[in-house]
């Protein structure tokens, strides 16, 4: 049976399709030296000879970001992305490409078979760029390199900004960090009157570098009154099947998004009261780490586990097997569907991006400064 929600059947298939696109420009950015539409078997001399780059968060950095661009159309809203996990480079990179903000900013890096294979070579080599969302990422305002500051540059964001939202995905190990746990607090200086709004996703997917995340193991009651006594209202997403975990966001975000709107339009007709702060809405997203990656490498599991918080599949030239598994991992986004022979995205997936600045890598907002009106 189907999974209920407010995608139709045909809106989710393209939904799914794009956010394959992304899932298969990161692959490749983190492994592909060349051969970037897999047209012929893949070989070590396909390969970068030394693997940098974080695989393990960033399927769930792209899942965010292809139900960001569907509600930012919907609503014509205006939306910046921060991504805490910010060694999740090769998701933002991929969805900057994607939408075409990358190519019109390095235009060397074409929407096509010859630019796909320079994104693919640029990334964490030598004279490209670096594995995280650096200043270089079309649409970054947060590097992330060191962990816990995503939230007090979220909230800066959205100070003296009425028209903006944003969208801050907080990583479980970086929510272990000191800077994390006081910027949970920063929803108290936030006036719905004159200022945006920050979404926060705490993104539970489990394990940090090399073991599990305490918020992932606590229970969900406990996880839910925490949040709650932080001022939010979380909402729980969760789920490894990808048709669910589709519709269970997307509801999820029009449930929160109408939230903001409610909070804000009644400050803004009746008026702001500091002593009765709204309870703004937070998701809570528990999807595996390494999701949709080797499932299971060497008679060891991987999705789902730290291993899978790097690079899943090392060692291609001593074990030549592990050639084929990441041929097998890239095709099964099956890629053919998303690009076509010249290795452009596909006319109707390529229509889900928002277009101009309303595109997040293209939203001027990020670097609006504030009023001095206030």
């Amino acid at each position: 049976m189907a999974a209920k929600g407010p995608l139709s059947p045909e809106l989710l298939r393209k939904m799914d399709a794009y956010w394959r696109a992304a899932n298969y420009l990161s692959v490749g950015q983190i492994y592909l030296y060349d051969n970037a539409l897999l047209k012929e078997p893949l070989t070590t001399r396909h390969i970068k000879p030394r693997l940098l780059g974080h695989f393990g968060t960033t399927v769930g950095l792209n899942l965010i970001y292809v139900h960001l661009n569907r509600v930012i159309k919907e609503r014509d809203l205006s939306v910046i992305y921060i991504a805490g996990p910010g060694h999740g480079g090769p998701g933002l990179v991929a969805n900057a490409y994607l939408e075409g903000t990358y190519s019109e900013v390095y235009p060397n890096v074409s929407p096509d078979e010859h630019g796909m294979k320079r994104l693919f070579t640029q990334f964490s080599f030598p004279g490209g760029i670096p594995s995280h969302v650096a200043p270089e990422t079309p649409g970054s305002i947060h590097e992330g390199g060191e962990l816990g500051y995503a939230l007090s540059h979220a909230y800066g964001a959205a100070f003296d900004n009425p028209d903006l939202l944003v969208a801050c995905v907080v990583g479980d190990g970086e929510a272990e960090t000191g800077p994390t746990a006081t910027s949970w607090h920063s929803n108290k200086f936030l006036n719905p009157v004159h200022d945006g709004a920050v979404l926060p996703i705490l993104h539970l997917n489990g394990y940090k570098i090399a073991g599990p995340t305490v918020l992932a193991r606590i229970s969900h009651e406990e996880l839910d009154q925490l949040f709650r006594g932080y001022g939010y209202t979380p909402h729980v997403v969760e789920g490894d099947d990808p048709e669910t975990v589709h519709q269970l966001l997307a509801g999820t975000l029009d449930t929160v998004l109408d939230e903001i709107k409610r909070i804000q339009t009644d400050a803004r007709t009746n008026g702001f009261d500091w002593t009765k702060r709204p309870r703004w809405p937070m998701i809570i997203l528990r999807t595996p780490k390494g999701w949709t990656g080797p499932k299971e490498v060497d008679g060891k599991p991987v999705e789902g586990t730290w291993r899978s918080h790097q690079v899943p599949l090392s060692d291609l030239v001593e074990k030549p097997g592990h050639v084929k598994l990441l041929e097998q991992w890239m095709k099964s986004y099956r890629p053919e569907e998303l690009f076509d022979e010249r290795g452009r995205l596909r006319p109707e997936l390529a229509e889900l991006a928002p277009t101009g600045e309303r595109r997040m890598s293209a939203n001027p907002l990020r670097c609006r400064a504030p009023s001095s009106a206030t």
